[in-house]
């Protein structure tokens, strides 16, 4: 069948375009940004990619469009598809007709740890054999594609809360019928789409209600919000797992920075593990992830062994550089507490080393100001931040900068945030950048120019020590 894919450089759209290519069928898709990673791993794969959305870009005319969420009433794509009569559908409900039907699906869903948690998912049962199919909103480096249909039973999807397209407004992960399905946790998100906490909750809600009877639920014990989620109605049985408090899964921290942990199952030692993950809420994607396995007749000791093999997905803690010193990382962060999460695990790891982060506000709910009060709460663990303020940026970001007690500043653009970053940054430190998007390649940029500074010697200010 001859495909088009609308909105095909996502994540998710690409993923679903390599998974149409390895079904057999013709493929090629438009999208108005053509760019690296997606656009390089869709080439790779003899994809055709057309730059904007543009009426003749479906013509001659394909079998079938699949349309992205990214795209509304008013683009010309849209306009043409409708007044055309082709055959389109979202892009969910084609995964779960074309590719989930007749598996074992494994949705993982959560306002954070969504990619993490499925990336671990799918290689731990990649190393117990189970040859699984994946599709994750990144690329986990142990597998270096973001999407594979895999020869096992099972399939392990990022289930999105976000709505499925501009013509079926209920979230993405009702079309994935799980048998298992990950809660994660969950949180305020989504401003553009969801007017409160509870709206978000009756959409896991309709997650819960499709999970069968004979599939199992996997459970943040720690999340309140998922607990009111499971008292409204719950036909599957639940497998809870926490660091603090009762729950089936539990891990000791052995570590603070969460590199080591003991786990526990139903009270019962499993073992213990060193891994290369950081922070508190990496463990609880691995008790989330090692249940979900065991859901599906893994042994728990068996998923706990291939822990120390994991490699995140791109962009989660990546360190992509240690230009003069200065140890780099990209982070892909959309919410407060995961910004807080993470600079708390590395607070952990580095110690009383000094903490330098550039924030851009990325996310539909960052650039509405959603968050712009939790943010400054969420960088308490830097010791310098230098957020970034476009002029399209409708709020003052001072709320931000302002409570970070001299800590803060601003930069209208990535080339003055760099290089402030660079000026600021000396030997020793840690340099995060923190964006949902591609940041404009800051991270490499910064490595680039410190680098530079440092064979031409060029003096690198230390900023004053924080009152």
């Amino acid at each position: 069948m001859r495909l088009h894919i609308l909105g095909i450089c996502g994540t998710f759209m690409g993923g679903l375009a390599a998974l149409a290519r390895e079904l057999g069928h013709e493929v090629a898709g438009s999208d108005q940004d053509i760019s690296p990673p997606m656009s390089t791993q869709l080439a790779a794969l003899g994809i055709e990619l057309k730059r904007g959305y543009e009426a003749r870009h479906l013509q001659p005319a394909p079998e079938r469009v699949l349309v992205g969420n990214a795209l509304s009433r008013g683009n010309a794509a849209i306009e043409h598809l409708l007044d055309s009569g082709l055959d389109y559908v979202s892009g969910p409900q084609w995964l779960g007709e074309a590719v989930l039907r007749g598996r074992t699906p494994i949705a993982v869903a959560g306002t954070h740890g969504k990619t993490s948690t499925t990336s671990l998912v799918a290689w731990i049962l990649e190393h117990a054999g189970r040859a699984p199919g994946f599709l994750v909103g990144g690329v986990p480096q142990n597998f270096g594609v973001s999407a594979r249909l895999g020869r096992g039973a099972e399939f392990v999807v990022e289930a999105d809360e976000y709505d499925t397209a501009f013509f079926d407004k209920r979230s993405k992960f009702v079309h994935y019928r799980p048998r298992v399905a990950v809660l994660n946790n969950l949180e305020y998100d989504h401003a553009d789409i969801f007017p409160d906490v509870a709206a978000i909750q009756r959409q896991f809600h309709h997650l819960v209600r499709i999970v069968p009877a004979s599939g199992r639920l996997v459970v943040n014990g720690e999340d309140a919000r998922l607990a009111e989620v499971l008292a409204m109605g719950c036909w599957t049985p639940v497998e809870r797992f926490a660091i603090d408090g009762e729950a089936e899964w539990r891990a000791r921290l052995l570590r603070a920075d969460g590199s080591a942990f003991e786990l526990q199952h139903r009270g019962v030692r499993v073992g213990t593990v060193e891994w290369d993950q950081l922070g508190r809420h990496s463990v609880m994607n691995a008790l989330a992830a090692i249940a979900a396995a065991a859901a599906v007749g893994v042994d728990p000791a068996l998923a706990l062994a291939a822990l120390p093999a994991f490699r995140n997905a791109r962009r989660r803690m990546e360190q992509v550089g240690t230009p003069r010193g200065i140890a780099v990382y990209d982070d892909f962060a959309h919410h407060p507490t995961a910004i807080a999460t993470t600079l708390a695990g590395l607070r952990a790891r580095v110690g009383g080393a000094r903490i330098l982060v550039g924030l851009e506000p990325r996310s539909n709910s960052m650039r509405l100001g959603a968050h712009a009060a939790e943010l400054a709460p969420s960088l308490r663990d830097a010791d310098a931040v230098v957020f970034l303020q476009r002029p399209n940026l409708p709020w003052d970001a001072a709320r931000v900068t302002g409570a970070l007690a001299g800590r803060g500043e601003t930069a209208p653009d990535v080339a003055t945030l760099v290089a402030r970053l660079a000026a600021l940054a000396r030997p020793g430190d840690h340099v995060v950048f923190m964006s949902n998007g591609g940041f404009e390649n800051a991270p490499c940029l910064f490595v680039v120019q410190a680098a530079a500074e440092s064979r031409i010697g060029a003096p690198t200010p230390a900023p004053p020590e924080p009152s």
